[in-house]
């Protein structure tokens, strides 16, 4: 009597990927540096005091991927690269911490939704500039903040009533530029990440007082914290919500040009991953021992 496939796996086609934890700068700096504009957060994770806080995992089958785990000041952060089917390898038995800021591409989300619960999600365009491309806006100055100014930066960012707690190191270790307006901050532009060994930089924390907008001074402190950044790196990125027509137009007045877009999002993971992930992990790790990573079958 011919041997009748289970309901909930006959018919469906199988992948095998193997897992691996990566550790060698060189060879994740290979992996990431094709795609600079998009990888530029993970890049910047491997200047010396950050890489000793992330984690790195490479899945090859079918396709490969590559995802990262970092921990920085401002909390947990996942970025995903390469194949979807790949990445989803990994997450099952790597889902990370149980909450973390992503970064991703369109396509990886049904592979992370099945793992991660995502919210404030939204496609994002991703933009670059070089030093040969900038084109500084100086019709308003903006001025350099540091450390000691953290307290009038909360305040500034929580002007649309969601406080933020930004400590001095934060200010300290990135770079930060804000215009000044009788004696008051009313907008702010700094980083999510520098890496001058690198040559990346992330611009973000872009901000207004809502009193004060429409104005040019967004613009005027972005400019110059590229200025500052630029300086020091030869690629600098930021994400913008593409609906926002007068923030990209700016930015593109700057000389950022488009290049494509991301997914960003909060996630907070799964119970169900977390507590698959574990027996999954060991299991995997049992297949694939004589190959030197752990070996997780993906069903299609």
């Amino acid at each position: 009597m011919a041997e009748r496939g289970l309901p909930w796996t006959a018919g469906r086609e199988q992948h095998e990927y193997l897992v691996r934890p990566l550790r060698d700068r060189d060879a994740i700096r290979e992996r990431l540096d094709p795609e600079r504009e998009h990888a530029a957060y993970a890049l910047a994770q491997l200047e010396p005091g950050l890489y000793e806080r992330t984690r790195w995992f490479t899945a090859e089958g079918a396709g490969r991927a590559l995802v990262t785990h970092s921990r920085g000041g401002l909390g947990e952060a996942t970025y995903i690269t390469g194949d979807a089917e790949a990445a989803r390898a990994i997450l099952s038995i790597e889902p990370g911490p149980a909450r973390s800021y992503l970064t991703c591409l369109p396509g990886h989300l049904e592979a992370v939704r099945g793992v991660f619960h995502l919210s404030n999600s939204q496609p994002m365009l991703r933009m670059s500039v070089t030093p040969r491309d900038f084109r500084p806006h100086e019709v308003v100055t903006a001025v350099r903040l540091l450390g000691i100014d953290v307290r009038r930066i909360n305040q500034l960012y929580g002007s649309d009533g969601n406080p933020t707690y930004y400590e001095a190191g934060h200010i300290d270790a990135g770079v930060y530029r804000g215009v000044v307006v009788s004696g008051r901050l009313v907008a702010i532009a700094g980083t999510h990440a520098v890496s001058p060994q690198e040559g990346v930089a992330v611009v973000g924390n872009v901000f207004t007082h809502p009193r004060q907008r429409g104005q040019g001074y967004a613009t005027a402190a972005t400019s110059a914290t590229t200025q500052a950044l630029l300086e020091r790196c030869e690629t600098v990125v930021l994400t913008v919500d593409p609906r926002n027509g007068p923030a990209v137009a700016a930015y593109r007045r700057l000389g950022y040009r488009d290049c494509g877009e991301v997914v960003e999002a909060t996630a907070t993971r799964l119970d169900s991953a977390a507590f698959l992930a574990l027996p999954r992990r060991l299991l995997a790790h049992l297949r694939g021992r004589e190959r030197g990573g752990a070996l997780v079958s993906v069903r299609l």
